[in-house]
Order: structure tokens, then C-alpha cells, then sequence
């Protein structure tokens, strides 16, 4: 099931180690002042100039849906995913997801990370955290033979388990051909349930996290999940494709 050629991981790990550099660059701009939009302008850039496509800019899932009108989604505090990037500036204390796609020799990459603009509370602190070790863990369970409702139990557990909630209407997913690819892989589960992952399977883990309740409702904008009782979110992906022995993240330097 979708699985990729040594030659196609061999082009997915040079697209990811560009992204990768896009997004360390994006990282160190975001700061107290700045807008979405000029983060979004400089991705662009940035993409292009590295040999790429952004692969977000008039993505949509259907003929009934606004295409996506931006290189990166920039989601601010209670924003958990797709936020469009505005031109309201950046405050300290902000949390803010960044999320980033690239078409590079005709494969894509996909990735993600959470900021903090300055400093924040701890609740806010332990968020972010939590949720990248998330995505540490679910790395380190990658293996041919997996269930993803043995992954989605294992990351559910320990995101509830350290007080936060865990959101449902979105999952990871296959990558590579395309920007989204079967199989779905979300961060909840049942152990022994779901879609067995294969070696030389290429695929994007996401974990999202709310900081509240996990109800989430998509904006006005088309585009936007917020999280309904207005508490913070984060958001970490990486592209990595399944080997033999573990994974190998393909989005890092």
C-alpha cells in the first residue's frame, strides 16, 4: 500500500532537508512584530529559491472548496490547524504553528512545528512540549507491522495522560505522491485496529493537541480549525518513511 522506491526516498529526503531549512529560517523570524503574512511571503521565497514548488498555495479537497490562498498555514493560540496567514502582528507570548509543504522533483514534503513568541505561561510551556514528545514517541514506535490504532492508542494515552485532549476530525497521513495520501493515521486508537504500515511506506505524523476540551469547529474562513472553548493548541509533523528496523525522518537537516 503506497509505497515508495529507493529512488522516490532518495528524492523525498533531499525535498525534506530543504523544507527543513525553510522552516528553521521561518522559526528564527518569528518574533513579537511580525505579521503571518510576511512569514508567509518570505516561505515563499525561501521554497522557490531552494528548487521548489509550495505545494499548500491552491491546494483544496474539492471543486466546492476555496482553494488555499497561502505557501504556509499560520495557526495563533486557539487556531489548531490551516490558520491563513493576516496581517495582525505578533504578540509575546503567542503560540504559533507553523505548517509547510513542498513539491520538490514531483514528491512532496510535509511538516510542522510550534512556536513560542517570547515567553508564556506553564500550561503553555508544558503544551508545546507535550506535544512534540508526542511526536518523539510516535516515531520512535515506527516499524512494518505496526497498526496505526497501536500508534493512535499509545499517543493518546500519553497526551491525555498529561492533562491535554487530543483532536479527532484531523490525522496524519501518506505523503509523497501527493500532499494527502491513504492511509490515514490519527492520534487516538485502539490497540490491534486499523491500517497495518508497510516498509518503504512514506507517511506525515501530526499530533494536535488541545489545551482544553477536544472540540474543535472550522472557521467562517473555510480553512481554519479552532479549538471551541478558545484554549491553545499546538501542532509537530515530520515526513518520514518506514525502514526495516524504524523510521526515518526525511524533513530535518
Amino acid at each position: 500500500m503506497n509505497t515508495k522506491t529507493p529512488e522516490e526516498i532518495s528524492k523525498l529526503s533531499e525535498g525534506g532537508k530543504k523544507l527543513a531549512a525553510v522552516l528553521n529560517i521561518l522559526k528564527r523570524e518569528t518574533r513579537v512584530g511580525v505579521t503571518p503574512k510576511e512569514l508567509d511571503a518570505l516561505a515563499e521565497k525561501l521554497i522557490i529559491d531552494s528548487g521548489g514548488v509550495p505545494s499548500f498555495k491552491g491546494y483544496n479537497v474539492s471543486k466546492d472548496q476555496r482553494p488555499y490562498p497561502a505557501t504556509i498555514c499560520v495557526s495563533v493560540n486557539d487556531e489548531v490547524v490551516h490558520g491563513l496567514p493576516s496581517d495582525k502582528k505578533l504578540q509575546e507570548g503567542d503560540i504559533v504553528g507553523l505548517d509547510i509543504g513542498m513539491k520538490y522533483k514531483n514528491l512532496f514534503t510535509d511538516m510542522a512545528e510550534t512556536v513560542i513568541i517570547g515567553r508564556t505561561d506553564e500550561v503553555g510551556e508544558k503544551l508545546v512540549r507535550i506535544t512534540k514528545e508526542a511526536l518523539d514517541l510516535a516515531i520512535s514506535m515506527m516499524r512494518p507491522g505496526l497498526k496505526t490504532g497501536d500508534l493512535g492508542e499509545a499517543v493518546q494515552k500519553f497526551i491525555e495522560g498529561n492533562g491535554f485532549g487530543v483532536v479527532r476530525e484531523l490525522v496524519g497521513h501518506g505523503v509523497g505522491y501527493k500532499v494527502h495520501e491513504d492511509p490515514q493515521i490519527p492520534n487516538w486508537g485502539k490497540k490491534g485496529e486499523g491500517v497495518t504500515l508497510e516498509e518503504n511506506m512514506v507517511i506525515a505524523i501530526e499530533p494536535m493537541v488541545t489545551e482544553g476540551g477536544c472540540e474543535i469547529y472550522l472557521a467562517p474562513d473555510g480553512w481554519t480549525w479552532k479549538t471551541k472553548d478558545k484554549k491553545r493548541a499546538a501542532h509537530f509533523e515530520h515526513t518520514m518513511v518506514i525502514h526495516k528496523n524504524g523510521a526515518e525522518v526525511l524533513t530535518k537537516n
